[in-house]
């Protein structure tokens, strides 16, 4: 027996005309309640703290300078060895990696 699979089954179609239904009878938000919602601020936003974090802990980091044997690569920022200079161009130096 031939079946045609472009068709729609019986059950998606009874889903298909009921979610429309459903949603044309939803009860949805108005364009102005929605921007209002969005308008109102926040509490991260009223403290003025990306993220809505509060971090009570002082970080305390140590800076190592560069080696003598070391360059910082002008296109990724990454300290390298110095047998990583691929080329120098006005005074700046550049990895392999960012080279490649």
């Amino acid at each position: 027996m031939a079946a045609d699979y472009d068709e729609l089954r019986t059950d998606v179609k009874e889903t298909q005309e009921s979610s429309l239904e459903d949603v044309k009878s939803a009860n949805a938000p108005d364009a102005r309640s929605v921007v209002r919602e969005l308008d109102a601020p926040d509490d991260a936003d009223a403290l003025g703290i990306p993220g809505g974090e509060i971090v009570a802990e002082e970080l305390t980091v140590v800076v190592v300078p560069a080696a003598k044997d070391e360059f910082t690569c002008a296109s990724c920022f990454l300290v390298r060895h110095r047998s990583q200079i691929a080329r120098e161009k006005d005074g700046h130096l550049y990895c392999r990696e960012c080279e490649g």
